[in-house]
């Protein structure tokens, strides 16, 4: 059984009881400790953590072809371990996911999951409009260890409307992932006109919109990728 907890917000601590497997960014353990020698080794997943082959190989394709391909590692544990793992000083954000709750996110802020994730790629169509591209990374809680480990470009920010019911409307540079039961899916709200096209745009042109009626959780990270819409005359 695997457990998360984060160290001084930057790095994920990785605790092991028994025999269990995690599945991380390439690159991303930094240091490990277990009683009796090293318990734990690591595999790189050439095409993907899904359960055969046919759907590794066909999930590695839409990930390359989407723009959400990572590179992954299995770490496999034989024993009582625990590890550390990082990226780039970045911020850690854990999350617990009940089974049938996903979370959607940009394959660029995955850092870790635990096996009894279901690992997929969906589209959501809206790669004209963010650096988010096509589709995302979608992670399904299957069992009762369903963790995902995800990575935030500074302290994060998370807003939520299950209970309220308001509505959320963020910039799709700043979002990290976001988490509900099924797709919960945004709508894309674009706002583009003949000022946009003279250079007068307020650069704030599109948004991701939940409704008061889509129960939702986002994280967002305190900076923004470069993209968006970029129209204008000279």
């Amino acid at each position: 059984m695997l457990t998360f907890e984060t160290i001084n917000e930057l790095t994920l601590k990785v605790t092991c009881r028994g025999n269990d497997t995690l599945i991380t960014k390439v690159g991303a353990f930094i240091a490990g400790e277990s009683q009796h020698g090293k318990n734990y080794r690591f595999e790189k997943l050439l095409l993907g953590p899904q359960g055969s082959f046919a759907q590794a190989a066909l999930g590695s394709l839409i990930r390359r072809a989407t723009g959400e391909n990572i590179p992954l590692m299995k770490v496999m544990f034989s024993g009582d371990s625990v590890t550390y793992y990082a990226s780039n000083s970045r911020h850690v954000v854990i999350y617990h996911l009940e089974p049938g709750e996903s979370i959607s996110v940009e394959s660029e802020n995955l850092l870790a999951f635990t096996q009894d994730c279901d690992y997929t790629v969906r589209f959501i169509g809206v790669g004209i409009l963010s650096q988010k591209g096509l589709a995302t990374t979608f992670i399904t809680g299957r069992g009762q260890n369903s963790y995902v480990a995800v990575l935030s470009d500074g302290n994060p920010i998370v807003l939520s409307n299950v209970g309220t019911q308001n509505a959320i409307s963020v910039d799709p540079d700043a979002v990290v992932c976001w988490i509900g039961n099924g797709a919960c899916d945004p709508q894309v709200k674009v706002d583009v006109n003949w000022k946009t096209f003279i250079g007068q745009a307020s650069g704030e042109s599109y948004a991701f919109e939940w409704s008061p009626g889509q129960p939702v959780t986002i994280i967002m990270q305190p900076s923004e990728r470069s993209g968006g819409v970029h129209v204008g005359i000279d």
